[in-house]
């Protein structure tokens, strides 16, 4: 009987990945609808829709990003906004706000700079071919603190760059350091971006599953593991780059949205990106909305309510796995 109970609970748990396999399509179209319901004819395609899809495609980034450093550091607390990228990509970007720089090229360099130096406060272990798994988590932990650590610095260094600012764009330029996407650009080129990352995921997925197995493990069955680490280092500061670069600091997407999905029962990295990417982008588009309407016609930061609505669920999912 003892040994029936952990099959039993994977059964569930497969029946559940399935579940969530159906249903988050159909919610992420249902987000997309709530958001461009109400918009006048006029301005639903030159507004609402751009809009909508920026929301979209930063919601996908972020769970991707998320996705990638969880895998990076196999840690499930690993998150852009937790670990520094999306503090050192805003003060990238302010400083080429401030310089008459571009914004996104500003972004990109500061999210990679906070993951080399993060990084490279880590333990020369951790890039190893084949570090041992005592090592390799014992860097990981160090890392989360670490991470803590440069998002404060991050956050006041942005503060301070933002005295500097023109009084007449200090308020924009707050609301978009919490996170806003009134102001977002042309997105096509970042939904572009997460459909390619998603792509990636799909190629080298046999090869991030036993990643994720650990180094050691993965370097016996045959995996580049350095090489791999670099990529996803590459590849979480570069959607992390393109996400603050059109809406400022959001934090809780890269987060929660991987974790919900593994309570969900979904295991394998395939999987989890592109239906992080469509719960990710469903997320944001739906907080999105909430931002434009619960205080009508005042808008909030889309930054803050996300956090208002990702540390409840978190907390609710964590809470419901240890029970």
């Amino acid at each position: 009987m003892a040994s029936e109970r952990p099959r039993a609970r994977q059964g569930a748990g497969a029946g559940q990945g399935w579940r969530m396999r159906w249903a988050l399509p159909a919610i992420a179209l249902l987000a997309v609808a709530v958001g461009l319901a109400g918009a006048a004819p006029e301005l639903l395609w030159s507004l609402r829709l751009p809009r909508v899809l920026a929301g979209f495609s930063v919601g996908a980034l972020l769970a991707l990003s998320g996705l990638a450093m969880q895998v990076l550091l196999r840690n499930p607390l690993a998150d852009p906004y937790v670990l520094g990228t999306s503090g050192g990509a805003a003060v990238g970007s302010i400083l080429a706000l401030l310089l008459g720089g571009l914004m996104w090229l500003g972004a990109a360099l500061g999210a990679l700079g906070a993951g080399l130096v993060l990084l490279w406060l880590a333990n020369g272990r951790f890039w190893a071919h084949a570090a041992l798994n005592a090592h390799e988590d014992d860097a990981s932990a160090r890392l989360i603190l670490a991470g803590a650590m440069l998002a404060a610095v991050f956050g006041a260094v942005s503060t301070l760059l933002l005295t500097l600012a023109p009084d007449e764009r200090l308020r924009g330029a707050i609301f978009w350091l919490v996170g806003d996407l009134s102001g977002a650009g042309d997105a096509r080129w970042a939904f572009g971006l997460a459909l390619l990352l998603v792509a990636y995921y799909a190629r080298r997925a046999g090869a991030i599953d036993r990643l994720m197995l650990g180094s050691e493990t993965a370097w016996l069955l045959g995996e580049p593991v350095r090489r791999l680490r670099q990529e996803l280092l590459l590849l979480a500061c570069l959607a992390t780059a393109t996400a603050v670069s059109l809406a400022g600091a959001i934090g809780f997407v890269g987060l929660v949205v991987p974790q919900m999905l593994r309570m969900g029962g979904v295991r394998t990295s395939r999987q989890l990106a592109w239906m992080g990417a469509l719960g990710g982008g469903a997320l944001l588009v739906l907080a999105d909305t909430l931002a434009r309407g619960v205080a009508w016609p005042l808008e909030l930061p889309v930054g803050a309510v996300m956090s208002l609505i990702g540390a409840p669920l978190f907390i609710l999912f964590l809470a419901r796995a240890v029970r």
